[in-house]
């Protein structure tokens, strides 16, 4: 039976809700950010992530809130190439997220077609504190115990269940490109870096929200080993080790211009600081 990082075997009790929506129950309780199978019955807006690629102007409005956010506690201009690196950042790791977070507690890549995820902005700061899965499908391995089902389709090992969800996050995310790119002053390299950063990103914080960085590191790895294009790198993620203690770091590919905002300091995972400055960084917090 398989099991799962830090998680015990996979539960194969059928309650009448499919292996996704029982693996989500259980891994889905994540610092920061809900993820679940199926929208809530309540009134909690959600946002699918079909209707923002089909209606860019939904991008807009998400800018026009944030910048208002920010200005709130910035008190000064919001640069345009700020609001826009967040949300680039944040709409990605949507989908790239949901992936990771399956793909390390369950060894499962869920559909990561548009139609098929949605997600909730929180009340304050407008960033993505829900995320819903609203598909069945999934790919697994073949010693998963669900492999049976109609809804699943098996691969061959981790390396290609790995290179599956590359694919299906490219294909999502090939599809924001095209959507948010002609509202920003971001070209195609930029946006395919952003992508690229929350695909590296999506194992190592799942692997670091369940317990277990060292094998979300591992994950991460395995989802870019190359820089494959329309990807802009392999893993960029490192170890760093200082006097009393050994950290996972990384350099992105592209920038959320928090630097940008006033008084405020570039990120540790910068690409303009420099590998030293990132070490010192990282050790220091």
């Amino acid at each position: 039976m398989t099991v799962t990082a830090g998680l015990g075997p996979i539960d194969t009790v059928d309650d009448g809700r499919g292996p996704l929506a029982r693996t989500l129950d259980r891994v889905g309780a994540v610092p920061a950010i809900e993820v679940r199978h199926g929208l809530p019955d309540t009134g909690e807006q959600w946002i699918g992530c079909a209707e923002v690629l089909g209606d860019p102007a939904v991008f807009d409005r998400w800018r026009k809130r944030l910048a208002d956010w920010l200005s709130e506690r910035h008190k000064g201009q919001i640069p345009e190439r700020t609001t826009s690196g967040y949300i680039m950042s944040w709409y990605l790791q949507v989908p790239g997220f949901l992936a990771g977070l399956l793909f390390h507690t369950a060894r499962r890549v869920p559909s990561l077609r548009p139609r098929d995820i949605a997600f909730r902005l929180s009340g304050d700061r407008p960033h993505p504190d829900g995320i819903a899965l609203l598909s069945d499908e999934f790919a697994c391995l073949p010693d998963d115990p669900e492999s049976h089902r109609p809804e699943a389709t098996t691969v061959a090992d981790d390396r290609a269940l790995a290179a599956l969800l590359r694919a299906r996050y490219t294909a999502h995310a090939a599809k924001f490109v095209t959507a948010f790119g002609p509202g920003t002053r971001f070209g195609r390299r930029t946006l395919w870096a952003a992508a690229t950063d929350a695909l590296d990103s999506a194992g190592w914080l799942a692997g670091r929200s369940c317990g277990d960085e060292g094998a979300g590191v591992a994950d991460s790895a395995l989802l870019l080993p190359t820089a494959e294009e329309p990807l802009t790198s392999a893993s960029t993620l490192r170890a760093i080790t200082g006097e009393n203690a050994t950290v996972w770091t990384r350099r992105r590919e592209s920038c959320c211009f928090h630097f940008a905002l006033p008084d405020q300091p570039a990120c540790t995972t910068c690409p303009r600081l420099t590998e030293d400055e990132r070490a010192v960084r990282a050790l220091s917090r």
